[in-house]
């Protein structure tokens, strides 16, 4: 098992972080956005549902929420007390109703109701930070972006990527390690390796397909049996 990182080299840091990618991508050959979505907009309005709140949550609101609304101009002239009751499952509804109503009205305003397809423009929207644009980006327009959320910020440091805290300082380190084409897919990869394996406490270390590239390796239980248990399989 990788012990230390303390002396690797760049070239060294970068054949094992794609080493890592091409194992992790091995192990889930179906790793894709678990936001369920059809179009730029309905991606983006998940998304900022999503924030404080699971994936599955959000789906289970979204098909109601999408038929409702069809458009920007919808969630623009939302009546307030029927948008909160919609989203209230996903948490922090309030704030997020004010988000899609300013969201909406925004994009109907600066982008003829469109979502659009730049960074710079998304980063502009209300709600909309760097996270949510490279999630959008991604997804809905096959744009090369990393996502910084939480499970991708605590394995690249327990991979010994980067060092760096700061979201955008991560997002620019790991990219230097990956080809462009590749950073979309591999914030897949590294995320469902959070979601399934890589918990934030008690990582499933004995049952991890990149344990010898590892530098945290034992931060769980190594024990094959026992490491199996946490193990979470992909929802249906």
């Amino acid at each position: 098992m990788v012990s230390s990182t303390a002396s690797e080299t760049p070239t060294g840091l970068k054949r094992r972080a794609r080493a890592i990618n091409r194992t992790l991508a091995e192990t889930y050959p179906d790793a894709h956005c678990e936001l369920d979505f059809t179009t730029p907009l309905e991606l983006l309005v998940a998304t900022v549902l999503s924030a404080q709140s699971t994936d599955r949550r959000v789906n289970q609101v979204t098909p109601t929420l999408f038929a409702r609304y069809p458009d920007a101009a919808a969630y623009a002239g939302a009546d307030v007390a029927e948008l909160e009751e919609l989203i209230k499952p996903t948490g922090f509804f309030r704030a997020k109703t004010s988000t899609l109503m300013k969201l909406g009205a925004a994009l109907v305003e600066h982008h003829g109701g469109e979502v659009p397809g730049r960074l710079d423009d998304l980063v502009q929207l209300p709600g909309v930070g760097r996270k949510t644009a490279n999630v959008v980006l991604g997804n809905a327009f096959d744009v090369p972006g990393i996502t910084v959320d939480t499970h991708f910020a605590r394995l690249v440091r327990r991979f010994g990527w980067t060092e760096e805290t700061d979201p955008v300082r991560v997002e620019h380190a790991v990219g230097e390690l990956f080809p462009k084409k590749d950073w979309t897919m591999l914030c897949h990869h590294v995320i469902w390796h959070g979601r399934r394996r890589c918990h934030a406490r008690n990582p499933a270390c004995g049952a991890c397909p990149v344990a010898r590239w590892c530098p945290s390796y034992g931060e769980g239980p190594t024990d094959p049996a026992k490491a199996a248990t946490l193990v979470r399989e992909p929802r249906g």
